[in-house]
């Protein structure tokens, strides 16, 4: 089983994840998953805490002479910005984050719960998410994710465009979208909220294509990949919803006008569709807990930064008595990182559900039993 946790506070010595279940075999290239850290920290709109830290990765253990060992891997971040010792605690929590409810389920300071609950641990789950991208890309599944929608302003589709087109057009923008073109309109958007004290949320959108039929199960409820995608996405901080395909959309339409028509191209039997085709990918990929051999789509929707330059009402919790809920330094908007931390997660289930299927302990295990299931599945 390929799984992995993470330890560290916002402000502690560092952030790290800790992967288990990885199989041996993989030549691992570090800058990929810097490339990733560094996209996290990126994007329009973010606070002065990016300028202080530059995320790289330490791998330390699980790899040698680059080539992973089949034992868990470590990957350590360090925070420039250590300082939790010398901090203070927040004498007002603040309404959105999990200040109030934290100190009281713990019977603990604010700190202690803001510390860890902070959107800073997000640097481990890239990292181990960047790690598994290059494990998929050995099978020709390759993950993309992007920004769809910035402050309730949606950013045209660019369904015509190539893969490749898309990373381009993605990798131009400042809010990592696939339209440079509104780039300055949504700057703006954000501006207007940075003067008004405020802060905006989005939609981040994640596509992975290159998928074979039959990663996760109908069997059990707990093993459907489309649950277990939800999950990982929902725990990321500050998503408040996720989506697959059509999505929300699907509850609003017949049936005629949901469900993906099924085809057949026999030029595509050799690829990892084999062959089945859909007009329309409403599904996202998925059918029953399983992918169908078509692209994966899924989307969350972030809501705002809770942290308000003005913020709103609380109390102070040693009297209970009204005021106005503490202040950290913080982003306006941090929806690009989020579309780079979603990916990493996805991309972390999709490889837990390829080493489920095709078996963990090598890379060379993997890929035999690969084209074995390849060839037997081009018999149905």
């Amino acid at each position: 089983m390929l799984k992995y946790w993470t330890a560290g506070e916002s402000h502690g010595r560092g952030m790290m994840a800790l992967v288990d279940g990885f199989p041996a075999g993989l030549t691992i290239d570090e800058s990929k998953i810097n490339d990733q850290l560094r996209r996290r920290q990126g994007g329009y709109g973010r606070g002065k805490r990016q300028d202080l830290e530059v995320d790289t990765v330490e791998i330390m253990s699980g790899v040698w002479n680059n080539l992973t060992i089949g034992s868990p891997i470590q990957l350590q971040i360090k925070n420039n910005d250590h300082k939790l010792p010398r901090l203070k605690e927040l004498p007002r929590p603040r309404p959105g984050h999990g200040d109030l409810s934290g100190s009281i389920k713990y019977l603990s300071s604010i700190r202690g719960i803001l510390e860890r609950a902070s959107a800073r641990e997000t640097a481990a789950r890239v990292a181990a998410g960047a790690l598994t991208e290059q494990l998929l890309e050995v099978f020709g599944v390759r993950t993309m994710g992007y920004v769809v929608e910035v402050g309730g302003v949606a950013i045209p589709a660019k369904d015509n465009l190539s893969f490749e087109e898309k990373i381009a057009e993605r990798n131009a923008s400042e809010l990592y979208t696939l339209d440079r073109g509104t780039d300055d309109c949504l700057k703006q958007l954000i501006e207007d909220a940075r003067s008004a004290g405020d802060t905006l949320g989005g939609i981040v959108e994640v596509r992975v294509e290159g998928l074979p039929f039959g990663l996760g199960t109908h069997a059990q409820w707990d093993r459907k990949l489309d649950g277990r995608l939800a999950q990982a996405v929902m725990a990321v901080q500050a998503i408040k919803g996720v989506e697959i395909g059509m999505g929300f959309e699907a509850a609003r339409r017949r049936g005629s006008e949901v469900h993906d028509p099924i085809q057949f191209d026999a030029s595509k039997r050799n690829e990892p569709s084999l062959g089945y085709t859909r007009p329309t990918n409403h599904a996202g990929g998925l059918e029953a807990g399983m992918t169908n051999g078509q692209p994966l789509i899924i989307r969350a929707a972030k809501k705002p930064i809770s942290t308000l330059q003005k913020p709103l009402e609380s109390i102070v919790m040693q009297t209970k008595e009204p005021s106005l809920a503490s202040y950290e330094r913080s982003d306006v908007c941090a929806i690009s990182a989020a579309s780079v931390i979603v990916e990493c997660v996805v991309a972390f289930e999709i490889a837990a559900a390829f080493v489920e299927k095709f078996g963990g302990d090598s890379l060379a295990e993997m890929q035999d039993r690969y084209r074995s299931y390849l060839n037997l599945a081009q018999q149905r």
